[in-house]
């Protein structure tokens, strides 16, 4: 009778144990399908290495190729389809014994106890011998044997792997890959998002949490989460025991956070687009790559109720399409994380930047819990630290300039809170929330899982946050916490004066508006004093808007053209950085001036769009024609206040006019030594050349009969002493400027104009009597010229401009004293203006004056600029830089 034919099955290769064991997923008829662990009948496989764990007390080691059985079987049939036999012993609870075929032909295709046999990786059971039915395995065993293969060979202890069950330090361990993939191999799956994983490198074990996402929780001991096991599966049937790259990017409670990657891409991805996980904000932020693709894959899954988003219904607002997107214009910036704009139809809005908060005041609870009372005179803006800067930060990058706007949220009225609009701002092609983040100026806001009311940008914020945190800069810095000591004169006049002298000796000084109260009312921080300040605007009557009455009792009403005073200032000035002259001081403590942005006198513009008229005390000053000339184009269009003027007669007198004079052209012969990198230059008069050169022979000759014991100078800033100029090795009059590190000294030579840094051995004493002779160098600038900001084309602009002077014998006009003294620069060979020159050709700007003695000079200046904007020259090769979306350019507003 012959013996009965085995049952054949097929099934999937889930998992490889070991040489001589693997895991089976039966093909399924319905439901999560059946596994079986099958054991190779007759054959024993080297052990793998253990760790001690709570139950297993004892670490062992590989046996020799027990690393390189597993390999070879995991290669060869993960993944793939079998035929195998099994049977289950009845001492065994789980595992089956049975033959395995890699294919689906028990007859023609390979077993694989036999080729694991052929190549040494197993041998024959002890005690099986001499069983009949493994008399082929043995006479395979006995042939690999003889080859020397395997387990038979000789150099057993190289097939031992040296594990590394313990990671010390696993930031370090991170760090140490720095974002780039390492080989490795997933063996356990706890959820669709958790998994053991063995780094290939150093054959080191770890658990990995998936960056970005996570899975239901699969509970040993319980029910699990809504679509855990099937979360498993999915991640089971792509990975397990598959061939993986793996990012690691961050750690969380000693387990690794990371991204794995299979050639067919990122498995958090595919999970995420299959409904099986969800985005996590932390983890996102740690990612490399990719955190927007998983947030595009939440929304598709979303959008379909895949899984877990079955029920899911939406909180994001729904916004019509024509306000979801605008430019506009910033007129102010509040606290850092809030603007008021303008938009092209001249409606003004209070947008709030998505997803970030703006510094905070650090809570101080009294002994009772209490919140302390703020100290008297607190100014949020200046006294919480990194406020002022966040502002700074803001204001600079986008007032007054063009933006683009995206609201992401409509966030409702709560708690006495009005609604706010919550937005995206782009500004020059920069997010400007996630600007402020990473500078350490603002924080990221929190949320829900399910709370999709937030930035369309918000895993960028996260990312910027935390390179700030790890940076510690900002609100994440313990120490160097910055402080404003501002003092503030503001209604104190005797406080005023002590501030008065000063500022108003130092003629022009640079201030912040930071509130408009009225067209000529305002008040400014002035940063080199730490100073705030009432001020009012020189030289003209404007019409007050609407205030408080005194002492209570509702507003006053606005006087005619107040309201639009205000907002003429307001857009023209607030928060923006002028130059201002302190003339006068008032009974109240009041400063009185002028004040100019990008070099437009504020007072002169009001009266322009009739928004003021002339003040009497306008008359003696050196703006006295602007002002009466714009008085008077104002009366002639019949704009503002003077709207409803009736023209009376009324004799003009020429005392009105007495200090206004017409341009003096007086030309000194010049030679020019030296340009700056601005644009400045320094020259010397060629009639005192002749003193110049006296004075030279006369250090020359000192220092040739007496030279000076190198290092016996001990420099000090600001004394004048003698350098020796490392071109010529000669000596020369020089102004020390800064003291350096290394004995090492900025000098600037007061003669010639140049700079250099020189040791402290190469500087001396000057002789006797050449000490008080004035320099014979003078800094200049070229009236009218704006060199570009940007710093290629400055250096192009400059570039021409030494080609064109230095070294050469020109002649010069003082248009407008100051310092430096604004000149024009005239070439006698060719009767060319330098400047007109420089503009003509596109490589610098002009710059608006309304000073009337340069009413000629301005008007060619202007004709020359259109001249290089039509041709399309230098500047102006990529249209007109003048725009406000155009500030790249060099050009400013």
């Amino acid at each position: 009778m012959s013996a009965p034919q085995p049952a054949y099955k097929t099934g999937i290769v889930k998992q490889v144990f070991s040489g001589d064991t693997v895991v089976i997923r039966k093909q399924p008829q319905g439901g999560p399908p059946p596994e079986k662990v099958i054991a190779l009948s007759g054959v024993t496989a080297p052990k793998l290495a253990r760790q001690r764990t709570a139950n297993n007390d004892t670490e062992t080691k590989d046996e020799p190729f027990a690393w390189e059985a597993r390999e070879f079987l995991r290669k060869m049939l993960v993944g793939k389809e079998v035929v195998f036999t099994a049977e289950k012993p009845p001492n065994s609870a789980t595992r089956e014994y049975g033959s395995l075929w890699a294919g689906k032909d028990p007859v023609k295709d390979v077993n694989i106890t036999e080729l694991l046999l052929a190549e040494g990786l197993v041998k024959v059971r002890e005690g099986g011998r001499n069983i009949p039915q493994l008399k082929k395995l043995v006479e395979i065993e006995e042939i690999a044997k003889s080859q020397g293969k395997g387990i038979w060979g000789t150099d057993l202890q190289s097939h031992v792997r040296d594990i590394k069950w313990t990671v010390e330090n696993p930031k370090a361990f991170v760090n140490k890959f720095n974002g780039q993939p390492v080989k490795a191999i997933i063996d356990y799956v706890r959820d669709g998002s958790t998994v053991r994983i063995c780094l290939l490198n150093e054959y080191t074990p770890i658990t990995l949490m998936l960056s970005g996402i996570r899975c239901p929780a699969v509970k040993q001991d319980g029910e699990s989460e809504p679509y855990a096991e099937e979360a498993r599966f999915f991640l089971e049937s792509k990975l397990l025991q598959k061939d993986v790259e793996v990012i690691l990017e961050s750690v969380n409670n000693n387990n690794f956070v990371g991204t794995i990657l299979h050639p067919q891409g990122n498995i958090a991805e595919a999970l995420v687009r299959q409904g099986f996980a969800r985005c996590v904000d932390w983890s996102l932020a740690v990612m490399k790559s990719g955190a927007s693709a998983l947030r595009a894959a939440e929304r598709a899954a979303k959008d379909a109720k895949l899984r877990i988003w079955t029920n899911y219904i939406s909180n994001a607002p729904v916004i019509a399409a024509k306000d979801k997107e605008f430019t506009a214009t910033v007129i102010e910036v509040v606290n850092g994380d809030a603007l008021i704009v303008k938009t092209p139809n001249n409606v003004q809005k209070k947008i709030f930047l998505a997803s970030i908060r703006p510094p905070r005041e650090k809570s101080s609870p009294d002994e009772e819990g209490k919140q302390s009372p703020r100290p008297k005179g607190f100014k949020p803006l200046y006294d919480i630290p990194w406020m002022y800067e966040a502002r700074e930060f803001t204001r600079k990058k986008v007032i007054g300039k063009k933006v683009s706007v995206i609201v992401d949220y409509i966030q409702p009225a709560k708690d006495n809170f009005p609604e706010k609009t919550c937005c995206t701002v782009i500004a020059g092609g920069v997010n400007l929330a996630e600007a402020l983040v990473s500078k350490g100026y603002a924080t990221v806001v929190r949320y829900r899982n399910d709370n999709d009311q937030r930035s369309a940008h918000y895993d960028k914020l996260l990312e910027a946050e935390l390179k700030a945190q790890k940076a510690a800069i900002g609100v994440h810095a313990k120490k160097d916490i910055p402080t404003h000591r501002i003092q503030d004169t503001s209604g104190d006049s005797a406080k005023a004066k002590k501030f008065f002298p000063f500022l108003k000796r130092a003629q022009k000084t640079e201030a912040v508006v930071e509130f408009i109260a009225s067209g000529s009312r305002m008040r400014l921080y002035i940063p080199k004093e730490s100073v705030l300040v009432t001020f009012l605007l020189a030289g003209i009557n404007c019409p007050r808007g609407s205030r408080p009455a005194l002492g209570g009792g509702g507003m006053q009403d606005a006087e005619p053209f107040g309201e639009e005073a205000l907002q003429f200032t307001k857009e023209k000035c607030l928060q923006r950085d002028v130059i201002v002259s302190i003339e006068e001081m008032d009974k109240a403590g009041n400063f009185i001036g002028w004040l100019w942005v990008d070099n437009e006198n504020v007072s002169i513009s009001l009266i322009e769009h009739g928004l003021a008229s002339m003040h009497h005390t306008a008359e003696t000053t050196e703006f006295a024609r602007a002002i009466k000339t714009a008085e008077e184009n104002a009366i002639k269009k019949r704009i503002g206040i003077w709207r409803d003027y009736v023209e009376v007669n009324r004799e003009i007198e020429k005392e009105n006019n007495a200090g206004v004079q017409d341009r003096i052209i007086k030309y000194s012969k010049v030679i020019i030594t030296e340009i700056t990198s601005d644009g400045t230059f320094y020259a010397q008069n060629i009639e005192l050349g002749n003193k110049l050169e006296a004075l030279m022979d006369k250090i020359h000759q000192e220092f040739m009969n007496n030279a000076p014991l190198p290092g016996s100078y001990v420099p000090k800033k600001g004394q004048i002493c003698a350098a020796r100029f490392s071109a010529d090795e000669q000596w020369y009059r020089a102004k020390v400027e800064k003291i350096m590190e290394d004995k090492m000294v900025q000098v600037f030579y007061i003669d010639y104009g140049n700079r250099e840094i020189v040791s402290t051995t190469r500087l001396a004493l000057l002789p006797s009597g050449t000490e008080s002779e004035p320099p014979y160098a003078t800094e200049y600038s070229l009236v009218c010229i704006k060199f570009p900001l940007d710093p290629d084309d400055r250096q192009e602009a400059v570039r021409a401009f030494s080609i064109d002077t230095l070294n050469k014998k020109l002649l010069l006009n003082v248009e407008v004293r100051g310092s430096p003294a604004a000149v024009t620069l005239m070439d006698s060979t060719t009767n060319t203006d330098i400047g007109k020159n420089l503009v003509k050709e596109g490589l610098v700007l002009m710059e608006s004056t309304r000073d009337h003695r340069l009413i000629v000079i301005a008007a060619e200046y202007r004709a020359a600029q259109e001249h290089a904007k039509s041709s399309r020259l230098n500047l102006w090769r990529h249209g007109d830089i003048t725009d406000d979306d155009a500030t790249e350019f060099g050009a400013r507003r």
